[in-house]
């Protein structure tokens, strides 16, 4: 039985293969190596998770901000639609909508300066027959 001679810690050989393999290594093999140290990526995880999270928040407060504006053009279509009124709205022109005697809801073509009645808002029907609230210097 041949004994084999033991390497110096400087030289790698791989006994299985019988190889020297210390360039195959992932890490440094003698003291001459350039040092390997560890990249410290928090501060660039930290920063990109701001930045990241900044743009979900502001794109979360935009589609909010855009449902909140489909929600109240919902309801006011809503409204309109199921409040009382004997004629067929023209598209283009601006009605307004009131509160009877009786608190239900009915579209006009009376301006607010014209009336008593309790005003809840003026509108326009659109070409897709949705109801724009008008706002008073929209007239």
């Amino acid at each position: 039985m041949e004994k084999k001679q033991k390497k110096p810690d400087s030289i790698v050989f791989d006994e299985e293969t019988e190889k020297y393999d210390a360039s195959l290594k992932p890490y440094a093999t003698d003291m001459g190596a350039p040092v390997i140290t560890i990249t410290d990526t928090a501060a660039w995880k930290n920063a990109n998770i701001n930045k990241v999270n900044n743009q979900v928040k502001a794109k979360f407060e935009e589609l909010k901000k855009e449902y909140d504006a489909l929600m109240e053009k919902y309801a006011y279509n809503d409204l309109i639609y199921n409040a009382k009124f004997n004629f067929e709205p023209v598209v283009g022109k601006i009605y307004h909508l009131y509160k009877d005697k009786t608190e239900q809801p009915y579209l006009s073509i009376i301006a607010p300066e014209e009336c008593n009645f309790e005003h809840l808002g003026s509108f326009r029907l659109n070409a897709d027959k949705m109801w724009e609230k008008i706002q008073k210097n929209d007239n």
